[in-house]
This record gives C-alpha cells, structure tokens and sequence, in this order.
C-alpha cells in the first residue's frame, strides 16, 4: 500500500521561505529550504484565504508534512518567483492512494 508520494514523481527542486509575518519593513521570510516537488505551471481561477478571486500561476506536491504557510515565498524550477495562496495536507487512510501536500501559487 502506497502511504505518501513516491520520491521518484517528485522530479523538481524548489525553495521555499516560509511566511513569519508582516514588519515594518513587508513581509518577513525564514530562511530557504530546498524540497523536492512535483511543480505543474498551470493557470486557473481559485479563491484566496480572503476570500477574493484570484488567478493561480502554479500547482506544487510535495511529500506531506512541509512547513509553507500561506503568504510563503517559492522559487519555483524555472526561476519565477510565486506566492503560496493556499496549501492542503491530502490523506486517504485506508485507500492506496499517497498522502502529499499541494500547494497553490499566485
């Protein structure tokens, strides 16, 4: 039985900068942490934490349990530079299907 994705799918390398909060000075980021990921450059139509409409630019998997929270920095495979909207941990106890979190970038 399949528990999480599976190493080999996840054939890209991102960098991450976890969101900490707003300063004085903008957001502020923790440092960079390199994940390997599966990263799909896809446009669509997706609601934001706030509740607005807005164009996401990228889809993201990686193997469950990453620290990315809203607001999070990517640096995704070809250089761009995104902003995480929104990010789910998928499960499926008991059913063959692996365990990822997705990620989804403005």
């Amino acid at each position: 039985m399949v528990t999480r994705v599976p190493a080999v799918l996840l054939r890209h390398r991102i960098v991450i900068e976890p969101y900490l909060g707003d300063t004085a000075y903008g957001p502020h980021y923790g440092p960079g942490i390199e994940v390997r990921a599966l990263a799909a450059p896809a446009r669509r139509m997706v609601r934001a934490p706030d509740g607005r409409q807005t164009t996401a630019t990228a889809t993201v998997i990686t193997a469950p349990g990453l620290e990315c929270p809203p607001g999070s920095r990517l640096t995704l495979p070809d250089g761009r530079t995104a902003t995480a909207l929104t990010v789910a941990e998928h499960t499926a106890p008991g059913l063959p299907i692996p365990a990822c979190t997705e990620v989804i970038c403005e």
